[in-house]
């Protein structure tokens, strides 16, 4: 069953004509880094950085651009067996009836390579073709396009920043099933101009008026210190020569929208967009790189220009419609939720109006996780405490990754507040509690940095968990490139699970 993802609210009750409709906005809110967008028939489909996350490449849909339905993945269950993490930048290319997404990921124990897998269906089921290119420095961010022959090519680049050298956008001709290149690699362009810093990446290319365009991304891409832009080159044919626009970047940060990046072009009534990712200013890495649309003209000598040259989506201000209340209604989780990819795929049953998690003994124990879309917010669970197993803990955490959370934990007859930093656990403060049926736990954050928790008995008088200070840091918890999660866990011996019966974040601005 498709699961709505909430969207802003874009057209006014007086229905205005679609020339006066904003497309500037933020569509997949979120942490959805390096966007794509492709139309096929009369549907918008896109997808987004998965990173270290399961479910892996989320599929959207869409008729208009800005209302967006999350309908599946690309690989809903089981990755790749080729595969072990780093699932990046996701790109469509369609033709002749089939699907083909050309995706980055880790080869297990070795090189960032550039894959593909492809469908009957844009929806799905996808059937992985494996690596098309692994170069020794590693390739990411492919992206299929036709040259001027017709002759389909890959485009990606060369990861040389990962061993401080160049980063080379390469292109190479595609087999006539799209699984395998072919030809001798022909290189493009590089990092060679001083607002580009330590790499060039993120191609996504268009033509239009006679001319091929790559908008492609510079500079460093994540957390706090980012400054990521958006670049232009042009050439009359596939293989260069390649010129670079000389305002670049043609999109750059502003108050409200920080390192704007890595994006694909797309159409709709004869007006141009890019869907790219950003941070915004208030929430930054706490959130992550939210999906946003741009739109921009052309110019009189034909390059590419926005607003300002930079996104002007308003900022995100209701936060209320992004807030969360599962009572694990139906049979089965939504859409929405993840679990780290270094672990299979959680064993959850809902039944009856409760989750059902299975437990692992590993360093924080099975995680089922969902997006935050603010930095402020408050989340709690009610748990099955009298049924829950001995040496069974269950809670509540705000994570980064599996290395790095904090987490209110209940069992044994105790609450507990684990710190996981870098791998290393340990418990800053417990509490024993007398026997109740049912436990609500809740967390607290403040900015994505200060935390708090506390816990109920009877879901009306709230115990807060004493530490040293009110609150407890936070800032170490988001990766460099992923935001936060908020997670629900049970920890325990394999046969063992935990029972929610609810899940809510209520956020603020």
């Amino acid at each position: 069953m498709a699961a709505p993802l909430a969207s802003a609210t874009h057209v006014s009750p007086a229905a205005p004509s679609p020339a006066r409709i904003c497309y500037d906005h933020v569509v997949l809110p979120g942490d959805f880094p390096d966007p794509t967008i492709t139309k096929i028939g009369d549907t918008y489909w896109a997808s987004a950085t998965s990173a270290e996350w399961g479910a892996v490449f989320p599929l959207f849909r869409s008729q208009n651009l800005l209302d967006w339905e999350l309908v599946g993945h690309v690989f809903p269950d089981k990755l790749p067996d080729w595969a072990g993490s780093n699932f990046w930048a996701p790109e469509f290319h369609h033709e002749n009836g089939r699907t083909y997404l050309y995706y980055t990921a880790r080869r297990k124990g070795g090189v960032l390579c550039v894959a593909v897998a492809s469908a009957d269906n844009p929806a799905g089921p996808y059937h992985d073709h494996g690596p098309l290119v692994g170069q020794k420095a590693g390739s990411i961010d492919g992206f299929a396009m036709p040259d001027e022959h017709g002759h389909l090519y890959l485009i990606w680049k060369e990861d040389g920043n990962s061993c401080q050298q160049e980063t080379p956008i390469w292109a190479q001709r595609l087999s006539p099933d799209r699984t395998t290149l072919i030809g001798e690699a022909t290189e493009l362009f590089t990092n060679d101009v001083k607002w580009e810093g330590p790499l060039v990446e993120g191609s996504a290319l268009v033509r239009h008026d006679g001319w091929f365009y790559m908008f492609y991304a510079g500079n460093s891409c994540c957390g706090k210190g980012c400054n990521y832009a958006t670049g232009v080159a042009r050439a009359r044919t596939l293989l260069g020569p390649w010129e670079k626009h000389e305002q670049n970047p043609i999109l750059d940060r502003n108050t409200t929208w920080k390192c704007p990046g890595h994006g694909t072009v797309t159409e709709l009534d004869g007006r141009w967009f890019l869907l790219h990712h950003a941070y915004a200013a208030g929430s930054h890495e706490f959130v992550g790189r939210q999906g946003l649309l741009s739109e921009f003209t052309w110019n009189a000598e034909g390059w590419p220009e926005f607003v300002n040259r930079s996104p002007q989506a308003p900022a995100l201000t209701n936060m209320a419609r992004f807030n969360v209340a599962d009572e694990f209604a139906g049979e089965q989780l939504g859409l929405e939720w993840q679990w780290p990819i270094t672990a299979p795929k959680p064993a959850t049953t809902v039944r009856h109006g409760q989750l059902r998690l299975a437990a692992t003994d590993s360093r924080l124990g099975t995680i089922i996780a969902r997006r935050t879309h603010a930095a402020t917010y408050k989340a709690a669970t009610t748990l099955d405490f009298a049924n829950l197993p001995l040496d069974t803990f269950a809670g509540l955490a705000a994570v980064g990754d599996p290395y790095n959370a904090l987490a209110l934990m209940a069992g044994n007859g105790q609450v507990q507040i684990w710190h996981v930093k870098s791998g290393k656990q340990q418990i800053l403060a417990q509490a024993y509690i007398e026997p109740c049926a049912t436990l609500t736990l809740r967390l607290e954050v403040w900015g994505g940095q200060r935390y708090r928790f506390a816990y109920s008995t009877d879901g009306t008088t709230w115990q807060p968990l004493p530490t040293e200070g009110f609150t407890l840091n936070g800032t170490y918890l988001p990766p460099w490139d992923r935001g936060v999660r908020v997670a629900l866990i049970a920890q325990g011996a394999e046969e063992t699970h935990a029972t929610f019966n609810n899940f809510i974040i209520r956020n603020q601005r």
